[in-house]
């Protein structure tokens, strides 16, 4: 596997901080200007180190459609005995009143952009809850009974209500 681009960024107004993010394929590290060529070196293999630990920790669902398609069927199969098969499920823009949305007819499912960084259990939920609409379109007793074999539903519930109240979206978790 070849070496990620490293695009190095002095500043003179940076005086004791050292940051990196991704832009694309480039990996930028901001470094404070006064710092030596043998201690940019330092920052920076410390700075992929710290940014591929973070990565290979976030769930594999966050980064593709694929990836998140994968995780339903996943779920499906723990959850939902593999009944709910969705056809597609994508990332879309963030939505106004929902954290995600299902058309059962065509077994499509897209979730919002405000779910990228929620805890993994979060994530999942929102999942089941939309795979169960595959098979019950309605919140009725029959939904909710799918939905609560996911043991971390109450607690992802409330996690989204805090979220949402937070940030001030009012979104509701059970819709």
């Amino acid at each position: 596997m070849a070496e990620p681009r490293v695009e190095v960024r002095r500043s003179k107004r940076r005086t004791r901080t050292v940051t990196a993010y991704r832009e694309g394929d480039t990996l930028v590290v901001l470094i404070p200007a006064r710092l030596s060529k043998a201690e940019e070196a330092h920052w920076v293999a410390e700075m992929q180190r710290k940014l591929l630990r973070g990565e290979t920790r976030r769930p594999p669902a966050r980064t593709s459609d694929a990836t998140l398609l994968r995780r339903c069927w996943e779920l499906s199969v723990k959850h939902l005995d593999g009944r709910a098969e969705p056809a597609s499920v994508r990332w879309v823009a963030p939505m106004r009143t929902r954290w995600a949305s299902c058309t059962p007819s065509d077994g499509s499912i897209r979730v919002s952009e405000h779910l990228r960084n929620v805890p993994g259990w979060v994530l999942d939920y929102v999942l089941v809850h939309e795979l169960a609409h595959l098979l019950v379109p309605a919140h009725n007793t029959r939904f909710w009974d799918l939905v609560r074999d996911y043991p971390r539903t109450d607690r992802a519930i409330g996690y989204l209500e805090g979220l949402s109240a937070a940030a001030g979206w009012g979104i509701t978790a059970e819709d």
